[in-house]
């Protein structure tokens, strides 16, 4: 495991599913972490969960302000800031987010929102604080497959595929350009991951027979949280201190393999 000894790491998005999943291993490795949700009931039970070493608070990560005050959460605890893991995003479907004739103005604003501005205003402040520090840090963040590898007839979410690819072109123009300071940008690209967001997608079962071709490996299933956890290890530790502007799929095969669709 790599060693996050000391490091102070802030999860946008950290109280659940691949967040939480990675907070945990992010503990575990010696890290102290600060967790957020718009839950305060999730905010208590990731805390609970984490034990002393994280501290959390309820916010919209969609809002500046929640990206600040997660900063000032962590300076005012631990000091300082290492790293911030940016993970919060979801589904725009029940707003109005589809395919584009589909698609809501409420629905693109809101998912626009929710996974391409949110990540801004949390990268925004994590760069504020790092060069306020003169320490360097390192940022990493969550996109999609989506962003690059669309399917059409199971995952025509254009606002949400939009923003993802948003937060690749995003990461690494700022990779680019705050190299000279020791900061690194990085992505990790999930494919279909089992969280509260994929629940649809779960429940459907022409979706999940077109995930058994579509992400073959081991045996052809849907990821889990923890899939993408050593990914997050890697690109948040010490490390990864040379690999900065990358994206990295965990995507068990969807860039490289097909998918079948069945008749119905």
């Amino acid at each position: 495991m790599h060693s996050l000894s000391g490091q102070n790491i802030i999860i946008m998005g950290g109280t659940t599913g691949l967040g939480l999943s990675a907070a945990k291993k992010l503990v575990a490795a010696g890290a102290r972490v600060v967790v957020s949700s718009r839950s305060q009931v999730n905010v208590d039970a990731a805390v609970e969960a984490l034990g002393s070493n994280a501290r959390g608070f309820a916010a919209d990560a969609a809002t500046p302000e929640a990206a600040e005050r997660a900063v000032e959460l962590a300076v005012g605890e631990f000091g300082k800031v290492d790293a911030l893991y940016h993970v919060a995003g979801g589904s725009g479907r029940s707003r109005g987010d589809g395919p584009l004739h589909e698609m809501t103005d409420d629905g693109m604003r809101y998912t626009l929102d929710l996974n391409l501005n949110s990540v801004i205003y949390s990268n925004r402040a994590a760069i504020r604080q790092f060069l306020k520090q003169d320490s360097g840090g390192v940022i990493l963040n969550m996109a999609s497959v989506l962003g690059y590898s669309p399917s059409a007839q199971f995952f025509a979410s254009h606002a949400y595929a939009a923003a993802k690819a948003g937060i690749i072109g995003f990461s690494k123009s700022i990779a680019a350009y705050y190299a000279p300071q020791n900061i690194r940008v990085n992505v990790i690209a999930p494919a279909l991951v089992e969280t509260p967001m994929s629940q649809r997608a779960v429940s459907n079962e022409n979706i999940m027979n077109f995930v058994k071709t579509k992400q073959p490996l081991d045996g052809g299933r849907i990821g889990q949280p923890e899939d993408c956890d050593a990914a997050a290890l890697l690109l948040l530790s010490p490390d990864s201190q040379f690999i900065t502007g990358q994206v990295l799929a965990v995507d068990g095969g969807w860039t490289v393999s097909e998918g079948q669709l069945h008749a119905s």
